[in-house]
């Protein structure tokens, strides 16, 4: 039997009359990488957004770790071991990297603290962000700020940052979006070392080749419903899937 770090029984999630999610069931093991895959609107960031607390299940169950997380505030699921990045970067412009990764690891305490973490962070936390900046080869940009480093670089420090909780799944949503195929290869030789730490992964993409190479078992959303679920070369052999999603991008 597999060990199953979080599991989603029937989950659904509906915006007045739009199923965004239809009694969607999947799991991810610990230490494995596991790829949601499907069309624009299939309802693969609603998923993210409802096992992070973001958006509110209209039914179903999520749980980590055997604990029933199902609508927890998201801080509460933060703070059970789930880290996440976003389609679209949320980094604070004017912060440094060094600065990211200290704000990351505090979950209580005023703004005003928040936002200066350098005058200050603890020993423990100064380290852990030493280690992190180590991880993600970002040591050369520490003091810079956000705004400053290019695309490829903000989207290693919006990992990092979300690494730094020590989370024990990480979700990841479109981690290679507008990189070209060297950076995304850095970043998936990334996610093969993060892996190998016990960290276990969840990611949307849409770069097939990507998903194909990394993850170990993929899931196939469209209009809210699981279509399909297997191995990459399961579903890249579904002709549900193909009819579906892939077949539309075979040349792409």
């Amino acid at each position: 039997m597999k060990d199953w770090l979080l599991q989603l029984q029937k989950v659904s999630k509906i915006f007045g009359g739009i199923h965004a999610l239809s009694e969607v069931s999947c799991t991810v093991p610990r230490g494995e990488i596991v790829g949601i895959i499907g069309p624009n609107g299939a309802g693969k960031t609603t998923l993210f957004n409802v096992i992070t607390g973001a958006y509110l299940a209209d039914s179903g169950n999520v749980l980590l770790d055997d604990q029933f997380v199902t609508n927890w505030a998201p801080y509460r699921i933060v703070r059970s071991g789930i880290a996440r990045t976003f389609q679209n970067i949320r980094l604070f412009p004017s912060m440094t990297v060094w600065e990211h990764l200290l704000v990351a690891q505090q979950h209580s305490g005023s703004i005003f603290r928040r936002l200066l973490p350098t005058a200050w962070a603890d020993p423990a936390a100064c380290e852990r962000a030493e280690e992190v900046l180590d991880f993600f080869d970002l040591t050369a940009v520490r003091d810079r700020e956000a705004r400053s480093l290019p695309y490829g670089i903000q989207r290693r420090v919006e990992m990092a940052r979300a690494v730094t909780m020590k989370p024990k799944l990480l979700l990841l949503d479109e981690p290679v979006a507008g990189m070209n195929q060297e950076e995304a290869e850095n970043i998936r030789q990334l996610m093969l070392r993060l892996r190998e730490t016990g960290l276990a992964i969840l990611l949307i993409e849409h770069d097939m080749n990507f998903v194909m190479n990394l993850c170990s078992y993929l899931y196939v959303l469209d209009f809210g419903i699981l279509i399909a679920e297997g191995s990459p070369t399961e579903v890249r052999n579904n002709p549900v899937v193909l009819d579906a999603y892939l077949g539309q991008d075979a040349d792409a």
